[in-house]
């Protein structure tokens, strides 16, 4: 939430450069409030999982956020109870017939990576989706392959196989340290990572509109944003919870998969220690930043939205 002071307090000038969120009393006295609605396409197998890993991140602020989960209809869930998708999310072919205006919109990863993105069942669905949320979604933030597919579908830019899968916990640099999404980062910040692929960095440095702010020479690109914020772009899980890499490194090794032990995740680098938490606080940090931003800046009437 922003802080209301006088224009002419000589912290404003200084916080307003630092991007942090202040308001003069006449801005105050004009504000209308209300609720912010967000929708999240869950495409990851462990539907109630990544449900609670991101509630939990969502409803750490102090706003009131409507959330509406939106399924691929093009797809059936192999993973989800019985009913649960038929009962707690809506097609996202009926929101987009519906044209109904979301503050922000959350698309998550998938265990499709290695697949061409034409070659995903869902693909036409889920273009459709990113295609809707040019105009009828204020901010969209795009996790691990949903940002390789968002940067697909917008700026052409290809993904490409890495040589071994890049797990584990990774130091990242913040470029842009009074971006309004990174206010209150340190320099330097961890953050899991779980993918076989990444988008090429040479496009997304060569496109003008794209923005890196943030990466790392051993994970590569980590946070991109276009349109002032509009979009963006995160290839790691910062939403994943303590015990989610522990899980994804035992399922690969009781499927015989080629799996090495994530790296800086386990005390000792042993896998029969329990993991200690090092990226929880910026990850509160990042999700309340992008809410605070969205809160901030889209039209009280989403219907006014450019």
């Amino acid at each position: 939430m922003p802080i209301k002071i006088p224009r002419d307090l000589p912290a404003y000038d200084a916080l307003s450069q630092e991007r942090v969120f202040v308001m003069t009393d006449e801005r105050a006295e004009h504000q209308d409030i209300r609720p912010l609605n967000v929708a999240i396409v869950n495409l990851m197998p462990t539907t109630v999982d990544t449900e609670i890993q991101l509630l939990r991140l969502l409803g750490n602020s102090p706003l009131q956020v409507n959330i509406t989960f939106l399924r691929m209809g093009s797809h059936e869930s192999k993973n989800a109870p019985p009913g649960h998708l038929e009962k707690f999310y809506i097609s996202a072919k009926e929101i987009i017939a519906m044209n109904i205006r979301f503050d922000g919109l959350i698309i998550t990863g998938a265990p499709v990576e290695t697949l061409p993105f034409e070659e995903v069942d869902y693909w036409d669905e889920l273009a459709a989706v990113i295609d809707y949320s040019e105009k009828n979604v204020f901010s969209t933030m795009h996790i691990c392959w949903g940002a390789q597919a968002g940067l697909y579908r917008r700026y052409g830019i290809p993904k490409k196989p890495l040589e071994k899968k890049l797990f584990g916990i990774f130091p990242h640099e913040v470029h842009e340290q009074y971006h309004v999404l990174f206010r209150g980062f340190d320099d330097e910040f961890l953050a899991p990572q779980s993918r076989h692929t990444a988008s090429d960095r040479d496009r997304i440095a060569a496109d003008g509109r794209l923005t890196i702010q943030s990466e790392t020479g051993e994970t590569g690109v980590f946070i991109v944003t276009a349109r002032e914020g509009r979009e963006v772009y995160v290839t790691g899980h910062l939403e994943y919870d303590p015990l989610t890499l522990d899980r994804e490194y035992h399922r690969d090794l009781a499927k015989g998969l080629p799996i090495e032990i994530p790296k800086n995740y386990y005390p000792g680098n042993n896998p029969d220690k329990t993991p200690v938490v090092r990226w929880r606080a910026h990850a509160n940090l990042f999700f309340d930043n992008w809410l605070n931003y969205v809160y901030q800046e889209t039209p009280f009437d989403l219907e006014t939205m450019d």
